[in-house]
């Protein structure tokens, strides 16, 4: 009798993940394809874990609210978490955003989605997003986000000029573009802020600002997107050297 309690509890779980994972996938078409671009002229960092750190450190920091302050993040807006992983910020940006906005949770690794989808089904946040991405490729749709947000996984995207040239059509006009990452190589997960501003200024994001965030938070490095009519075409993008990132 407790054999079949216990295989009718395993079904049940799998019958919810498969649940979660049907209503997760990508929310646009591909974009240009990674061999238009240019490989990054630095190693890529392994993707390890779906959080930096324990949330309650980051609380400790205000991690959250640090980020949406300077951001200028507000209701109504819809956010996009690229790299979402855990949902560390999804979770917290929700309620921010408030039942006008919304939160588009995005990563590259469905498993953390799915567990996104329970952890917000959970708290009850109605107003999250699921978005399987690409590598290359965000899949994000056009003109859909106010801003976006990337956390602590810059250093893991494995072709970084694709996938910013991919990104910037899903901004909207005057949208803002938030990297949050440490001073150091992009092997031991940190990003050299000269090497960041090199990337992006080559795809044609502009940057407005950078701030150092409290405690072992790192900076927040803020860009604007290029504008569609001066966006360079994939062939004109040139990598950057080696800038500190080993």
């Amino acid at each position: 009798m407790m054999a079949l309690a216990r295989t009718v509890t395993i079904l049940a779980v799998l019958d919810a993940t498969h649940a979660y994972a049907a209503d997760i996938g990508y929310l646009a078409p591909p974009g240009v394809p990674a061999k238009e671009f240019p490989s990054p002229q630095r190693p890529v960092a392994q993707i390890v874990s779906p959080s930096r750190s324990g949330e309650e450190h980051r609380d400790s920091l205000d991690e959250a609210g640090e980020i949406a302050r300077l951001l200028e993040l507000k209701p109504g807006m819809t956010v996009g978490d690229v790299g979402a992983g855990s949902g560390y910020h999804t979770v917290r940006l929700s309620p921010l955003v408030g039942p006008t906005g919304s939160v588009v949770a995005e990563d590259v690794t469905r498993d953390y989605l799915i567990e996104l989808a329970r952890r917000t089904e959970r708290l009850g946040l109605t107003n999250v997003k699921f978005a399987l991405g690409e590598p290359h490729d965000p899949r994000l749709p056009a003109s859909s986000l106010d801003a976006t947000i990337l956390v602590h996984m810059y250093h893991e995207i494995a072709q970084p000029f694709a996938f910013l040239y991919n990104l910037a059509p899903a901004l909207k006009r005057g949208a803002r573009v938030g990297i949050v990452d440490i001073e150091g190589p992009t092997s031991k997960h940190g990003t050299p802020i000269e090497l960041l501003r090199c990337e992006l200024s080559a795809v044609g994001y502009r940057e407005i600002a950078t701030h150092q965030l409290a405690g072992d938070g790192g900076y927040l490095a803020v860009f604007s997107p290029p504008e569609e009519a001066s966006r360079k075409s994939p062939r004109d993008i040139v990598a950057c050297g080696d800038r500190g990132t080993r």
